[in-house]
């Protein structure tokens, strides 16, 4: 009871200057992680500042270029690395010569928009759920509890393409893509909470809450959701590559983002009939899908490490004992 009571207090006051500093000195102890993070702001930066530096280019996502394009070839672009050159920073696009690196770019903008808004979503539905499973009687942790299971045997890909496809293409996209996510993916998040909650409302100074006339909510609000910042935020660091993969798939699929909306899925899925005659159309929105999942990942990581000082205790003993 003690050490679970010593690990929590610190998250509890997770908002305050004194312990964000204390895991802002974690991170800065992990190479890897201060890498993740810089690449990420630069790609949200990028993403961001995607109007301006199309303008500085000269170019925007949807002008056709059939200039550009080797019509007698199916559409292959004109030169080397997918016809690359001081006008078309990462080439074209084959078969409509649309500009690479301006739709790479906002394909980057409905990624991050879509796995950060679908993971908001899952974090608010998840807390909630798990709080009133942990809190309420039997009854509602029974229902609650059956629900979140099926959801958990789902699968999420199936129902998410199936959802996409039947709901009319004039409704907006990346919303709809934001709301699906979110509402199929939030059970693993509820069984985090639920079984921190349970943890938790037996310590004391939970009790003590409730001893002093605090209703469930109230004591939730005050004493619980502080406590469950540490999960909660490790897991959606999880999360956002994890809905970053699944908004490519669907897009991959055709059910996600519809043209001429750039997406990376959209653009990995019309490169199958180019990765031979124009590679850089298949390795730039690949590679950089790669990059944003695994610097999320590397992050994620460091963050879960910084935040449970405990694990990174335990990594150091595990060390010590291999070295002996």
């Amino acid at each position: 009871m003690t050490a679970l009571t010593d690990t929590t207090t610190p998250v509890a006051g997770l908002p305050a200057t004194g312990a964000a500093r204390q895991v802002w000195r974690r991170l800065r102890t992990r190479p890897a992680a201060l890498v993740s993070a810089a690449v990420l702001l630069l790609l949200v930066l990028l993403a961001l500042g995607a109007p301006l530096l199309a303008a500085l280019e000269g170019q925007d996502a949807n002008t056709y270029h059939d200039d550009l394009v080797d019509s007698a070839r199916g559409g292959v672009p004109y030169g080397a690395f997918g016809g690359a050159s001081a006008d078309h920073w990462l080439g074209v696009e084959p078969g409509t010569g649309r500009d690479l690196f301006v739709r790479l770019l906002h394909g980057a903008r409905i990624s991050l928009l879509v796995a950060v808004g679908a993971t908001a979503v899952q974090i608010l539905i998840g807390v909630l759920v798990g709080l009133a499973t942990g809190l309420g009687n039997r009854w509602i942790d029974g229902v609650l509890g059956r629900v979140t299971d099926v959801l958990v045997a789902l699968p999420m890909l199936v129902l998410a393409v199936a959802l996409t496809a039947v709901v009319p293409r004039g409704f907006p996209r990346p919303l709809l893509l934001i709301l699906v996510i979110g509402f199929l993916g939030w059970a693993g998040t509820s069984r985090i909470v639920r079984a921190q909650t349970l943890t938790l409302k037996s310590l004391d100074f939970v009790a003590a809450s409730r001893l002093a006339g605090s209703g469930p909510w109230r004591t939730a609000r005050r004493e619980l959701l502080p406590s469950l910042a540490a999960p909660v935020i490790t897991y959606a660091a999880i999360l956002v590559p994890t809905n970053i993969v699944v908004e490519a798939s669907l897009s991959f699929l055709g059910v996600g983002v519809t043209p001429p909306t750039p997406s990376w899925g959209q653009m990995l899925s019309t490169a199958q009939t180019w990765f031979r005659a124009d590679p850089a159309y298949v390795l730039l929105p690949a590679g950089l899908l790669f990059v944003t999942v695994l610097a999320f990942t590397v992050l994620g990581d460091a963050v879960r490490t910084a935040l449970d000082p405990r694990e990174a205790s335990r990594l150091r003993v595990g060390t010590r004992k291999e070295a002996s």
